[in-house]
């Protein structure tokens, strides 16, 4: 396995931080790999290069790697997920004229996601009222983490997604521009680029993903399950790579490196003191300068982060069953549920089943009942808004 030279593509996120660390801190280079990191732009290129074998492995979308598995939106290639990349990360981003109506609704805690999604509800219908064009919301993909999140968060407060206002897909790096020249009124996005937006003075973070989902799993390490079953001892030895990785991002004393280690231009490309406010948790909120912090911001390896989650798998592939994306079936559950392996990742850190889980089913939703992943259509009649196929 020595020198093995690998392909792994990766969107410029902070999310990918495990993936750029274990290369450039050399933990891959220590495991026997030589890994070539390619920067991308878009998730379909990404998902595509990935499925055609010109990457081996891939900073993924979690829905778009179940997504594969099951053949929805595109081909099908079964898709395996030993390692977690991320948990959170994702921010939802306002235009200051979206942020100033929004705040004239309010009626509560401007954090709480409930009293933010009732606003949004009476400044839609208001809009409505009025003959006033929909808003317009970005996100990354139509499967992506980002969408359902938007998604869930609005229709908590009574505004559907597909009716009342309009979802655009947008590569991440292009969101910023996109809501600087009124193309979307607000957006969801992975850090640092909701970040980017408020240090610009283009936007507002209306909230972080952890408000609306405890735990969310954000970003995966993807490799082709062909490829991981011929390749056994190469999915381990990037499992411990990244693992080490995501060791080294977590301890503080090392975070001014991993944030000037991002932002190098072929990497994330973006000022390192932003990079270190999200890594922290500490991040300015609005361009006045206000300020918020949130220990649970963006997790790599933290809280048994890196562990991947079956439960959190059946929790996107609810999402796609409730936006009509997929149908519901036992076996289509199974199948999302296999995509995430912790069973991989334990062995090749040698640790018992469920060692480090600490708690990592909660999925932690601020609107609906607790998410049980046995029973999906209970869980989804609960809510009133979706796109349940018949």
């Amino acid at each position: 396995m020595t020198g093995q030279p690998l392909h792994i593509g990766f969107i410029p996120l902070a999310d990918a931080a495990a993936l750029i660390v274990a290369v450039d801190k050399g933990f891959t280079a220590a495991e026997g790999l030589d890994v070539t990191l390619v920067r991308e732009v878009s998730w379909s290129n990404v998902r595509d290069k990935l499925n055609i074998g010109l990457f081996d492995a891939a900073h993924l979308l979690a829905p778009v790697a179940i997504a594969s598995s099951l053949g929805l939106g595109h081909v099908k290639v079964p898709i395996v997920a030993p390692f977690n990349l991320g948990l959170n990360g994702n921010a939802i981003t306002v235009s200051p004229a979206l942020h100033a109506a929004i705040m004239s609704e309010i009626d509560g805690n401007r954090f709480d996601p409930m009293v933010t999604a009732l606003a949004l509800a009476r400044v839609v219908a208001a809009r409505r009222k009025r003959g006033a064009e929909p808003l317009t919301f970005g996100m990354t993909f139509p499967f992506s983490t980002h969408n359902y999140q938007l998604r869930f968060w609005m229709a908590a407060g009574g505004v559907d997604p597909d009716e009342d206002v309009r979802l655009v897909v947008l590569p991440p790096p292009y969101m910023v521009d996109s809501l600087a020249s009124g193309h979307v009124d607000a957006f969801c996005v992975g850090a640092p680029w909701n970040s980017v937006a408020v240090d610009l003075g283009v936007g507002h973070i209306l909230h972080f993903v952890a408000d609306i989902l405890v735990r969310a799993a954000e970003k995966v390490l993807a490799v082709r399950r062909d490829w991981a079953e011929k390749n056994p001892d190469l999915v381990a030895a990037l499992i411990r790579a990244h693992f080490r990785a995501a060791e080294f991002i977590e301890d503080p004393k090392n975070r001014a490196e991993v944030a000037r280690m991002l932002a190098q231009s072929e990497r994330i490309g973006v000022d390192a003191d932003v990079i270190l406010r999200t890594l922290d948790g500490h991040l300015k909120i609005s361009p006045d300068g206000t300020m918020r912090e949130s220990s649970r911001y963006l997790l790599v390896g933290r809280e048994g982060a890196a562990r991947p989650d079956p439960v959190q798998a059946a929790w996107l592939y609810a999402q796609m069953v409730r936006w009509g994306q997929a149908s519901i079936s036992p076996e289509a559950l199974e199948v999302a549920k296999a995509v995430f392996r912790p069973d991989l990742y334990e062995a090749a850190l040698d640790i018992a089943g469920n060692a480090g889980k600490r708690g990592s089913d909660a999925i932690g939703a601020f609107a609906g009942p607790a998410f049980d992943a046995d029973d999906i259509a209970g869980h989804l009649a609960a809510f009133e808004i979706g796109r349940r196929k018949p």
